[in-house]
């Protein structure tokens, strides 16, 4: 958290007099890193240099000891940052010091690796190729629990701001920091006490032996990174994945297997028992809340942060993980507040922390599959006959991706062709021909993103143009990507392949033509299914399935069976009192971040008023 407290930003140090060139008093002197600092131009990229000896090598045994890394591309100001820190924490912690974004991550990754702690990172703002706020956002990704520094000239102190949003900024410090006692100690005496107090141990990590083109593999991964459960994967025709197999007495036909952090195995498990072994809630502290709220997507977790902070005991239940569609988001660019766009794993994350934070459970990996009304209680009832019962019920199930109908399509599900954009292929996309089905902003993010990979993106729309469906600001987006190509009035009729995806067969819906190509990699955007069949007979829907609300109960003028209060339904209730639903589940929904967000704060507050009244 900020130094400066829970309600306002960080503060910057008052640096007070002209900038040196240094950064510190006096002349920099050189780091002991181990040997000289490699010169510029002299061949590679720079690399992280230990100023307290050389790396812990793997395996040697003894604790791990606490790093405070800090990257600045100038070798004067990265020497005196160093041997500053040095001065006052090299007793007790590691400083290691980087001279470039991408040398501070080879030196995180490494540290990760070894399964040592970084408690500070401090990064320069102005650095080229990567510059400080970038780095920070990636670093977030290896350490997240690290605290974050950025160093920045007094000109920079608006970007500095802007990174308090993106990347969570701890605090940003103004160069010069002479003398350190006064303008740097502090800050990061501060940031240590604050690392120190946060559930800052490592997690021992999962493995994940499996097949690339396994269906079951891709889902256990893709569990796991969405639930943010750390792991390693390895292949098992990879002579590591064939050694971890023997270990696990496997013969390798039935995979994935996981072998847990406590040396559990698991062959071909299930959600619901993946959960409970790699330390995620599956179940209930209590019998009965005053809020039950199902689905984790941006309404369900808005509704649980404004339902815990409002002092009702609540529980989130979400089947597979949080965040819904918009977790899988590679870039958010139009929510409001973050000018420089945010990953849906990062909102999401910081969502799940602050609804845990007001005292919100969250249970993952359980199937709501009924809803009952037993007198002013409502009970949820789970797949496998558990039940929880409370005094009200707020519906956040989203929606799901509509299957793609063409032959083939079902069979290589999972081996090349997946429904959104999933968080552990995008790396396999590097060098490959991708082709994306849809028309929206789903769509649209992840071709922007992957491009970042693929050596080629095609959108494949059904209709003329993107315009009836997708963002401006991503169409102008689209457009100046070269790598990425939209063909409209395309459909795919046929995929086709051996153990996973090797051929599409594309037709052109003006010309009549089909066209077959070479493809490994199909992401499906299309339709927006609500997830709601096991609400039918229970709770009024239209005939999409999406659930009706408020005034749409009584559009024809008449309060829907059933209805015994002496009032109409509350805007967001269902037919259902005291059972309220929120986000795109809602018939007629906005389909937005935002809109799903704020439905999911107002139905908090009319869970309160049906509190008062029911």
């Amino acid at each position: 958290m900020p130094v400066t407290g829970p309600d306002g930003p960080p503060r910057p140090a008052e640096s007070g007099g002209p900038p040196r060139a240094a950064g510190s008093g006096g002349p920099p002197r050189p780091a002991e890193s181990g040997g000289p600092p490699r010169a510029a131009g002299s061949g590679g990229p720079p690399r992280a240099a230990e100023s307290g000896g050389m790396p812990r090598p793997a395996g040697s045994g003894g604790p791990p000891r606490t790093a405070i890394v800090t990257v600045d591309d100038d070798p004067g100001v990265s020497r005196a940052v160093a041997r500053d820190l040095r001065r006052r924490y090299g007793e007790t912690h590691r400083i290691i010091r980087a001279e470039s974004g991408g040398a501070a991550l080879d030196a995180l990754s490494q540290l990760k690796l070894r399964g040592d702690l970084v408690a500070v990172i401090l990064a320069d703002y102005r650095m080229p190729q990567m510059n400080g706020i970038e780095f920070l956002e990636r670093a977030m990704d290896v350490y997240p629990g690290a605290r974050r520094v950025l160093l920045t000239a007094y000109a920079d102190t608006g970007a500095a701001i802007d990174a308090i949003n993106i990347i969570d900024l701890d605090h940003y410090l103004l160069k010069p920091w002479d003398p350190p006692e006064e303008k740097l100690y502090p800050v990061v005496d501060a940031m240590l006490e604050a690392w120190l107090a946060s559930d800052h141990r490592p997690v021992p990590e999962t493995k994940v032996v499996g097949h690339r083109w396994s269906a079951r593999s891709s889902g256990v991964r893709e569990f796991l990174a969405r639930n943010q459960v750390p792991y390693r994967w390895y292949s098992a025709d990879e002579p590591e994945g064939r050694r971890l197999l023997a270990a696990a007495g496997s013969d390798g036909r039935a995979l994935p297997v996981v072998i847990t952090a406590d040396g559990e195995v698991l062959v071909e498990p299930a959600d619901a028992e993946l959960a409970g072994k790699v330390g995620l809630a599956t179940t209930p502290s209590k019998d009965f809340y005053d809020l039950i709220v199902i689905g984790g997507g941006p309404a369900g977790l808005g509704a649980a942060v404004y339902g815990a902070s409002e002092g009702l005991r609540t529980v989130l239940v979400e089947r597979t993980a949080t965040g819904g569609q918009a977790g899988q988001s590679s870039r958010i660019e139009n929510y409001l507040g973050f000018p420089d766009g945010v990953s849906g794993a990062q909102l999401t994350d910081r969502a799940r922390r602050q609804a845990a934070r007001f005292g919100a459970e969250v249970l993952t990996a359980r199937d709501v599959v009924g809803l009952e009304v037993n007198g002013s209680a409502r009970g949820v009832r789970f797949a496998d006959g558990s039940r929880v019962d409370a005094h009200t019920v707020i519906l956040a199930t989203g929606v799901s991706y509509r299957q793609l109908a063409a032959p083939g399509v079902a069979e290589l599900t999972g081996r090349g062709v997946f429904y959104g954009s999933t968080l552990t292929e995008a790396a396999a996309c590097a060098g490959q021909d991708v082709f994306i089905v849809g028309g929206a902003n789903s769509a649209g993010q992840a071709a922007v993103y992957l491009s970042r990979h693929a050596r080629s993106v095609t959108l494949l729309v059904r209709g003329p143009s993107l315009e009836a469906s997708m963002s401006y600001y991503l169409i102008q987006q689209i457009a100046g990507i070269p790598s990425i190509s939209v063909r409209t009035c395309t459909d795919v009729v046929a995929a086709d392949g051996g153990d996973h995806l090797e051929r599409l067969t594309l037709r052109d819906s003006v010309a009549g033509t089909t066209q077959t190509v070479h493809a490994q990699l199909l992401f499906v955007f299309i339709g927006a299914a609500p997830l709601t069949d096991w609400l039918d007979g229970v709770v009024a829907r239209d005939e999409r399935g999406f659930v009706l609300a408020g005034p749409d109960l009584s559009a024809d003028g008449h309060l829907p069976a059933g209805w015994w209060p002496d009032r109409p339904p509350y805007h967001l209730e269902t037919s259902v009192p005291g059972v309220f639903v929120a986000g795109d589940a809602r018939a007629e929904s906005a389909k937005r971040v935002a809109s799903a967000v704020g439905e999911g704060a107002m139905a908090v507050m009319l869970v309160h008023r049906y509190l008062e009244k029911p």
